[in-house]
């Protein structure tokens, strides 16, 4: 009997999001099941594997479709999250990491400071195929759940997750990144895009006091539709209103000619 794929389900919100619920019960039916995300809420920790965690894993309820999924709760980032499951939860390599759905889109420049990019590329790194899904959210809750309808997020992220099952990515292609505008429907259309340049969350301070108060950084979304890419994520989703997939490479090598910067370096 050929063993059914393995899927690890992970994000950045947290254990509890709705969004990895949306997401486990529309990855269910695709393979085999198994859910490892932060125990608290890790918004904008990139790929980061910071040393102050406690890594401490507890298992957790997860009911999808009248079913117990296997899931756990791990004391770390999400890529943090996507390292325990392979390294001690999991019985074998998955053959796909999916990380979301995510509150909020993740778009633009802002892509490396995603929690939920920054697993996928943590399973890409593993060399495991991923997927990056996000849903767009009108305002700036994306440190709290608040009701979404993340149905048309979750259709899309079974679509794209039987699509990784079925066939491998191109080369220099290690994940897909979605981002599913607020409004979509399952029926929305969507296309290919590539990271726009333009920088998507303006950041601003937040300080009542001097510096010994407590300060926290915030952002606001900030771009100008003549300013954008036509091409890029965030003219799809912000101004075309379609579903961006965005492929991303590990590689953050420029593509540059090598051997001209390495000329004009040599001229100083």
């Amino acid at each position: 009997m050929a063993t059914r794929p393995l899927i690890l389900l992970t994000n950045d919100d947290g254990i509890q999001s709705p969004g990895i619920a949306a997401a486990a019960a529309a990855l269910a039916p695709l393979g085999e099941l198994v859910v490892a995300a932060p125990r608290d809420q890790q918004t904008s920790a990139g790929r980061s594997l910071p040393v102050t965690t406690d890594g401490r894993i507890e298992r957790v309820n997860m009911p999808v479709a009248g079913a117990q999924v296997e899931a756990y709760a791990v004391g770390g980032t999400p890529a943090q999250s996507v390292l325990h499951a392979v390294l001690e939860i999991v019985p074998r390599q998955p053959n796909l990491v999916v990380s979301g759905i995510n509150y909020g889109e993740n778009v633009g420049t802002g892509i490396t400071v995603s929690g939920t990019v920054g697993a996928a590329l943590e399973a890409a790194a593993l060399g495991i195929p991923a997927l990056a899904v996000s849903l767009q959210i009108l305002g700036e809750e994306w440190y709290t759940y608040h009701d979404l309808d993340f149905s048309a997020a979750a259709a899309f992220t079974a679509r794209f997750a039987r699509s990784l099952l079925g066939r491998a990515l191109p080369a220099d292609v290690d994940l897909l990144k979605v981002d599913v505008p607020s409004e979509a429907t399952p029926e929305t259309p969507w296309r290919i895009t590539r990271q726009s340049r333009q920088r998507y969350y303006m950041p601003y301070l937040i300080r009542d006091g001097g510096w010994d108060t407590r300060g926290f950084v915030s952002a606001r979304i900030k771009v100008k539709q003549e300013e954008v890419e036509p091409d890029s994520d965030v003219y799809a989703l912000v101004y075309d209103k379609v579903v961006s997939v965005t492929p991303v490479s590990i590689d953050l090598t420029s593509r540059t000619d090598l051997s001209s910067l390495g000329m004009m370096l040599e001229g100083f």
